[in-house]
């Protein structure tokens, strides 16, 4: 038996005695046969788990067992008491989505319609929502029309070699119908919202009419039958959005490359010998590349932030609980958030807007503040602003090209905005790291269990998911109250 060891009270804890290690990675690095072969091996009953303990070892998250935390377990993130914000508007959860844009409308600054809006080709820009409102209204084009050209590119995109599969499902004739009913209300003066007629797509984990969820697998949705809109898209649907189809993600999630083998890889539009990121890879792809202002993913432990930044759009992990999560694949989740991935901040504050609110049972049991946005015609907005930098985790980067292009972005706000950088210190993040993976992954497999167990279906994800199943199920009840405690 190893030495237990008794992790300092977090109040207790000296942060100017904390030191930065560099965390040395270890994995077996296969291809191929080796692979696959070792994909079995980890699920066998013996060896398997003595592979997996080697394993976890070797990554250091091998702790859990042996770890005393004084604090008690915290199975969901509480909203403890805040000082008002300043420059934010309150919004109400129990309005309607439709008033809840309107509403965030007015926090964003004066329009003006771009001059490249009344040209019929120009140079590659991003529509912003507030773009296609303005040319709706102006019948300078109808959502039937650019659904025609969106449903025309995916097709094409569909046809190139090598593919790029922004979306695991989508039906032309569906997208059209929807198109249809916008162009009808804005002919008839009775847009919905801002958002009527507003492109969008849903993460394949996200519940949306007409289709099956398959969550990047090739068979989840033949033994599901739920092909019903989760509580935020329904919410879409009211403000008149066009739901274009289900995106791409890496297989049930556990990943962050954004690498599907079943439906192919979305690949980075900035760099298509480039991953998007993961897992909402599809989300971000289909944004980045100019087809939609806008996509839902969801995110546990940086699958809409992850793609956002390696695809150069704008992602939006919440507080945990702003948005209901329902009809989602992982809908009792303790981590796990539904957020919008659009290509500016606006764009995110009136899709955040829409989607927003809280499940009757969270608001029960978390008690959440009231939700705000920022009211961006204060041009004093960024003033207070400060920015947490970790400096030595912030230069740990494999090319410096990241850090000293961060390093200008941060210089950029404190000189243009007025932000100010202070440095911090974040310990424990090997702990925190070994923790959040026990939290996230048990939530999904508690998910996967019902089809991993039916008929041995648990063989047909691929194997890099039966690896990480076979790791995430060696996890104890005991590992799984300590990494709450943590």
């Amino acid at each position: 038996m190893g030495k237990k060891r008794v992790m300092v009270p977090a109040e207790s804890l000296d942060l100017s005695a904390v030191k930065y290690e560099p965390p040395v990675v270890q994995g077996p690095h296969l291809t191929g046969f080796l692979f696959k072969l070792f994909a079995k091996l980890v699920e066998a009953p013996v060896i398997g788990s003595l592979m997996i303990s080697s394993m976890k070892k070797q990554m250091k998250m091998d702790f859990l067992k042996m770890t005393e935390v004084p604090e008690s377990p915290m199975f969901r993130p509480e909203f403890p008491p805040q000082e008002p914000e300043p420059n934010v508007v309150l919004l109400d959860e129990d309005c309607k989505p439709e008033d809840r844009t309107d509403f965030a409308l007015k926090c964003l600054p004066d329009y003006s319609p771009p001059s490249s809006l009344n040209r019929e080709h120009s140079a590659f820009r991003y529509w912003k929502i507030r773009d296609y409102a303005y040319a709706y209204r102006s019948k300078l084009v109808t959502p039937a029309t650019v659904a025609e050209r969106i449903i025309a590119i995916i097709e094409e995109l569909s046809q190139r070699n090598p593919p790029a599969p922004l979306l695991i499902s989508f039906d032309a004739e569906d997208v059209r119908k929807q198109a249809a009913a916008s162009t009808k209300r804005f002919e008839e003066g009775k847009p919905l919202s801002v958002l009527d007629g507003i492109f969008i797509a849903i993460k394949d984990d996200i519940g949306c009419y007409p289709y099956i969820s398959k969550v990047g697998t090739r068979w989840l949705h033949k033994v599901s039958s739920d092909n019903g809109d989760a509580a935020c898209v329904s919410k879409l649907r009211s403000c008149g959005v066009v739901l274009l189809g289900k995106a791409n993600m890496h297989e049930v999630r556990m990943g962050a490359s954004g690498n599907n083998p079943n439906y192919g890889t979305a690949r980075n539009p900035h760099d298509l010998d480039r991953y998007t990121g993961g897992s909402s890879s599809g989300s971000a792809a289909i944004v980045a590349s100019g087809l939609c202002p806008a996509a839902l993913g969801t995110d546990a432990g940086g699958s809409v932030r992850i793609p956002s930044s390696l695809c150069g759009v704008v992602g939006l992990k919440s507080t945990f609980g702003r948005t209901d999560i329902g009809g989602s694949f992982c809908d009792f989740s303790t981590v796990e958030i539904i957020g919008p991935i659009t290509s500016t901040v606006e764009d995110a504050m009136l899709v955040y807007a829409a989607i927003l609110g809280a499940s009757p049972a969270d608001r029960i049991c978390l008690q959440p503040s009231v939700p705000c946005l920022p009211n961006l015609q204060n041009s004093d907005i960024f003033g207070p602003v400060r920015l947490g930098k970790y400096t030595t985790w912030f230069n740990d980067v494999h090319s410096t090209d990241i850090s000293d292009t961060c390093e200008d972005i941060l210089s950029q706000l404190s000189k243009i905005h007025g932000c100010e950088v202070v440095e911090i210190v974040i310990p424990e993040l090997l702990e925190m790291h070994t923790a959040h993976v026990v939290a996230m992954g048990t939530d999904m497999i508690h998910s996967l269990d019902p089809y991993w167990e039916d008929s041995g279906k648990g063989a047909k994800f691929t194997y890099d998911t039966r690896i990480n199943i076979a790791l995430l199920k060696s996890f104890s009840a005991s590992d799984y109250v300590a990494a709450q405690c943590l």
